[in-house]
């Protein structure tokens, strides 16, 4: 093993001291918890592999690991475009599942970017779309960087920014409200479905909520999406019937929003719920199933 210099270590420091804002980067343009923690490690080797004279004519070293994320993250999008194509029933995100706002990932998830229901606009953008608007207009990546990353011309950049900003502006998520007021919202809904009331079950339903649930054809969950308060209320409430079982959930902050996690049982996979509050009410509420999405999240 060879002796590490100063130089070096001074660069796994500074390396370092961005990583966070690089998970934040990696996740909000691939959704993937896996990909974003294998780019920013590929970022990493390759700053690392740099020579001494290629390094020293980095003039802003967090734009420079930025730039690079965003390119390794296309290729990831372009991959997950493809096994999209044969995906078994909805698409979700990864969850960033944390135990308390100490977390670790706190500066990741504070971030208004990586609440599910950016995320799940974000997912209707093609690869090139969502590179160029969420560099450029979350990170302030120039066009000259974001056309060299996606291997355009800096107008067509421009324009694949432009359209997935319009695209994010038809259906724009509702603001974040505070911690206290999301959880006590999701105590009484939960406390709705227990009593098996569905009158007050649809009395904390938005009228356009929304279930989405994700079991990649693995586990049982919604395989289409159920729309509005009264089918939601009753399949909620029949799930319920069924399995039961929400008060075996833990509760967790779902990036960075109030949400459950549920250990596997004989009758039920392990999962992870939330959901997404608009007007005070339940506008969606997602199930995370598939087991391939979960397996960074501590059971």
């Amino acid at each position: 093993m060879g002796v590490v210099t100063a130089a070096e270590e001074t660069l796994a420091d500074d390396f370092t001291g961005h990583r966070s804002h690089l998970v934040g980067v990696a996740y909000r343009l691939t959704g993937s918890v896996a990909d974003a923690e294998d780019a920013v490690q590929e970022a990493w080797l390759r700053l690392s592999g740099l020579p001494d004279r290629a390094r020293a004519e980095i003039a802003d070293l967090r734009a420079w690991l930025t730039t690079v994320v965003g390119r390794i993250c296309l290729d990831r999008l372009r991959s997950a475009a493809v096994r999209r194509e044969k995906y078994v029933g909805q698409w979700l995100p990864e969850p960033l599942v944390t135990s308390s706002e100490d977390d670790p990932l706190d500066a990741v998830v504070r971030d208004d970017g990586v609440r599910m229901a950016a995320l799940v606009l974000l997912d209707n953008l093609t690869p090139e779309q969502r590179v160029a608007f969420v560099l450029h207009d979350a990170f302030g990546v120039p066009f000259d960087s974001i056309a060299a990353t996606l291997g355009c011309t800096v107008a067509t950049a421009r324009q694949h920014a432009s359209r997935g900003r319009r695209a994010a502006a038809v259906s724009p998520p509702p603001p974040r409200v505070a911690l206290d007021e999301q959880r006590e919202v999701l105590e009484k809904f939960l406390a709705a479905l227990h009593s098996g009331d569905t009158e007050a079950v649809i009395s904390l339903l938005h009228p356009d909520a929304v279930v989405v649930g994700d079991g990649g054809g693995k586990v049982r969950t919604a395989v289409n999406v159920v729309t509005g308060r009264d089918k939601v209320a009753r399949f909620l409430l029949g799930l319920l019937r069924k399995y039961g079982g929400l008060d075996q959930g833990e509760p967790v902050l779902v990036n960075g929003d109030p949400g459950l996690k549920f250990r596997a049982r004989p009758d039920l996979a392990a999962r992870v719920s939330t959901v997404v509050l608009k007007d005070g009410k339940v506008a969606a509420f997602y199930d995370f199933a598939n087991p391939d999405k979960l397996r960074h999240v501590d059971f």
